[in-house]
């Protein structure tokens, strides 16, 4: 059984339908709640959004990652994200004064919905198919809702406007997490996800962390910092890098990481979405370290 960021109807649980093999799914009220029932083992793995091409990270799940107890991600999804405003049957696109709708939702639309629905106010709610199940009750204080199409149809919504993303190229990717387990095998095209901690703050922190990926090849698809929430600028940073840790490169920068950092939490490696290959320069490839290790087994007589 596998676990998702529901209710029925939410980006997430569209993006699990493209890799479901048929198990059951359960729907979970928020991402917390979702990552919980993994860590419980109610369910075998969990779907949740991670980032997105015009918001950046989702909060909830980074910093669900970091602090909890240990979870593996073990694939990825990328969808685009498409919304419609929603409303009971009857009602007139000039009629909506108030729209409920998720957060992120909010902030890809808002452009939009001050040129097109003037004066409405918006409120924002757990997720977007939430709200189009709480537009649809009769007694709902709200007129309208932002989500998505399939949303809309579950539960029996008019659609007044479609596409109305201020970006209309926007993603949102989507990672499979587990218990900790054994790794993906390496593809060749995979992705690298931890959290590093550092010791202290001074001035080249960041730097540190940076030259263990520069040192060994290894590029970044993604970087933001993570407050950890035990004092005012303490903070982390959520690391996407390219590559698996079984290649040399990727454990090299893992282990030089585990040096210089206080902590470092390991989230996996897996295979990309995009299946987009890494380029990978002189020097930095695995025959490249292999043939470094054995010259430096010459060096110090172990042959």
């Amino acid at each position: 059984m596998l676990g998702y960021f529901g209710p029925a109807g939410t980006f997430t649980h569209q993006a699990l339908l493209r890799i479901n093999d048929g198990q059951e799914l359960r729907p979970y009220d928020t991402v917390p709640l979702t990552l919980a029932a993994v860590r419980a083992g109610a369910v075998s793995g969990g779907l949740v959004p991670i980032e997105n091409s015009v918001e950046g990270g989702v909060s909830a799940t980074l910093d669900n990652l970091a602090d909890g107890d240990p979870l593996m991600i073990v694939r990825e999804v990328v969808i685009p994200v498409q919304f419609v405003l929603c409303a009971r049957p009857g009602t007139a696109l000039a009629d909506v004064r108030k729209i409920l709708t998720h957060p992120h939702a909010h902030a890809q639309t808002r452009d939009w919905i001050a040129k097109r629905c003037k004066g409405a106010s918006v409120t924002e709610g757990g997720s977007t198919a939430a709200a189009a199940e709480e537009v649809a009750n009769p007694d709902s204080r709200y007129d309208a809702a932002v989500c998505a199409r399939v949303a809309a149809d579950l539960y029996g919504l008019d659609v007044l406007a479609d596409n109305i993303a201020d970006n209309k190229h926007a993603l949102t990717r989507f990672v499979l997490v587990a218990k900790p387990g054994a790794l993906p095998p390496v593809t060749g095209s995979d992705k690298t996800t931890l959290v590093a901690y550092i010791h202290s703050d001074h001035a080249g922190a960041l730097l540190e962390i940076l030259e263990q990926f520069a040192s060994r090849g290894v590029n970044l698809c993604r970087i933001e910092s993570r407050p950890t929430k035990r004092s005012l600028g303490d903070y982390c940073f959520s690391i996407d890098a390219e590559g698996h840790a079984a290649e040399p490169r990727v454990a090299e920068a893992l282990k030089g990481l585990h040096r210089v950092c206080k902590k470092v939490t390991f989230l996996g490696s897996y295979p990309r979405a995009d299946a987009v290959m890494p380029r990978i320069d002189r020097g930095f490839t695995e025959d490249d370290f292999a043939d470094a290790d054995r010259w430096y087994d010459g060096v110090i007589g172990r042959r």
